[in-house]
């Protein structure tokens, strides 16, 4: 049974994905904060870490050089609602060893803290890759629901015309 620790502060998602993966061999450990349970989460020596990148007022990629320091051999794994291609670039450079969006599907999370993903075996398939347009659409998604589906708002927000904006919303999602 490999020890696994998630860091993420939505507690119903924490519990949830907790109840999820212990079914799969995974006896997990839950914290909704990274600076105040360092400590402990250190000694637990997990096997894997699942982290939450947006963490209340702060984000993990602060703490990931302080933990992959004192855990140089645990799996760190970034789960995000707000992807992107920079704060993957910067998670991977600062120690994790996968990045994942939300929502991601178990089977994904689960091959990610094995280590199974064809990322780290050198194979970075294209289909693995979000389009730029498809990044552009769920970012734009995201920022509308964070201000209640107000496009003045999300357009002041993302720096566009907020007849742009309606534009882009009256598309179709872009396939992955």
């Amino acid at each position: 049974m490999q020890k696994l620790v998630i860091i993420e502060d939505d507690i119903a998602l924490a519990n949830t994905l907790a109840r999820r993966l212990a079914k799969h061999a995974f006896e997990v450990v839950i914290f909704h904060d990274i600076s105040f349970h360092f400590e402990k989460i250190v000694a637990l020596a997990p096997d894997a870490l699942l982290l939450d990148m947006k963490l209340a007022q702060t984000t993990s990629l602060m703490s990931l050089p302080a933990l992959r320091a004192a855990l140089p051999e645990v799996r760190i794994v970034i789960l995000t609602g707000y992807g992107s291609i920079a704060t993957a670039v910067e998670a991977i450079r600062k120690g994790a060893d996968d990045y994942l969006t939300k929502p991601a599907d178990l089977q994904t999370i689960i091959k990610a803290l094995q280590g199974e993903q064809e990322l780290h075996q050198g194979k970075l398939e294209v289909h693995d890759l979000m389009s730029p347009e498809r990044l552009e659409w769920e970012h734009i998604q995201r920022a509308l629901q964070a201000n209640h589906g107000n496009i003045s708002q999300t357009a002041r927000q993302l720096n566009m015309h907020r007849r742009t904006l309606q534009r882009k919303l009256q598309k179709k999602p872009v396939a992955k």
